[in-house]
């Protein structure tokens, strides 16, 4: 673990290698699972408030669910998540020709047409934050419907932190994501010359 600012930062973040691989995994983590994703009272509220530019966006089993339960609810362990198209998939799930699960808000944002609305919990996974007194832990989450995203992060020589970089840094600041960066450079070229 690595101490950057008031944060808490998994070793695997820096050392282990990601990049998601959509052409194999075909957006699993948009399906799999046996709540919607996490949400942020404040992302809620966002992803609300920008509703009228999100329902054009949504699959028409989406439209459905978020017109008839709302964004999200509180699910069985008393956390806010999105909706849920028939207890599967998100309701903001959407797919492409290639039968690609996405993201209607990604896309969305993509495209110019709303701000970055992605809840945290899905823009930063692999990374899970855990709170820890006045801290924030991030640790690296594993899935085995990822395992091809830690092959072509091998394959690509992309570390999780720098696939990474463009979520982290919306959460945690540029100031932050250099000092990561840092310490990373740091630890692996110490790593690997004592190997």
């Amino acid at each position: 673990m690595f101490v950057i600012k008031d944060t808490l930062v998994s070793l695997d973040l820096i050392e282990k290698y990601f990049v998601c691989d959509l052409a194999v995994c075909k957006g699993q983590c948009c399906i799999d699972g046996d709540a919607g994703a996490p949400l942020l009272e404040k992302e809620k509220n966002l992803i609300d408030q920008h509703m009228p530019q999100i329902l054009p966006l949504l699959s028409p089993g989406g439209l459905k669910a978020i017109c008839e339960e709302g964004s999200s609810y509180i699910d069985a362990e008393g956390d806010l998540v999105t909706t849920l198209i028939e207890g599967k998939n998100c309701a903001f799930s959407i797919y492409d020709e290639n039968g690609t699960c996405l993201c209607a808000l990604e896309k969305g944002y993509r495209d110019g047409l709303i701000p970055n609305l992605k809840p945290s919990s899905c823009f930063l996974y692999p990374v899970r934050l855990q709170k820890i007194g006045n801290m924030t832990a991030l640790n690296f989450h594993r899935w085995k419907i990822c395992y091809c995203a830690d092959k072509l992060g091998k394959k690509l020589k992309v570390r999780a932190y720098k696939f990474l970089k463009e979520p982290l840094i919306r959460e945690f600041g540029q100031e932050w994501y250099d000092e990561l960066d840092r310490v990373a450079t740091q630890w692996i070229k110490q790593s690997e010359s004592d190997n």
